[in-house]
């Protein structure tokens, strides 16, 4: 039996704020966004290529806004990952290794494969790394 991930909820404060995030700067597709009786509101979007979308919305879950931390997108390249958000205005962390001696700066001759990471926040402070894996053991 396989047991897929679909959903993660992300708490936010602002709908449309997040959206605009997700959408306009992360390149996240808009599944949909539904309204419901008293003031509910759904919308999900999938990071491109994902199987897994996320969910953001008013009173559908019960988190603090940015309490979500660890969330984690994964790339085969950190490098050129980092580039786009940046280019589309995340504030992003550099690149950086977890090598055996601790988190570093990453090098120009480091193998970033399942080690190299960048880290962002959405308007909420919800904390995001994004990964580079380009062969799995």
């Amino acid at each position: 039996m396989n047991w897929t991930l679909e959903v993660v909820s992300v708490p936010v404060s602002d709908v449309d704020r997040a959206k605009a995030f997700y959408a306009d700067q992360l390149g996240f597709a808009v599944d949909h966004d539904t309204t419901g009786g008293a003031g509910m509101r759904f919308v999900q979007l999938t990071p491109p290529g994902s199987g897994c979308s996320v969910v953001i919305g008013s009173s559908h879950v019960d988190m603090a806004p940015g309490s979500l931390q660890g969330v984690q997108l994964v790339v085969n390249d950190v490098k050129a990952a980092r580039a786009e958000l940046a280019e589309r205005g995340v504030d992003v962390s550099e690149v950086t290794v977890f090598a055996k001696e601790g988190q570093r700066p990453a090098r120009d001759d480091d193998d970033l494969n399942n080690v190299g990471f960048c880290f962002f926040k959405d308007p909420d402070g919800n904390g995001w790394a994004v990964q580079q894996i380009t062969a799995r053991s």
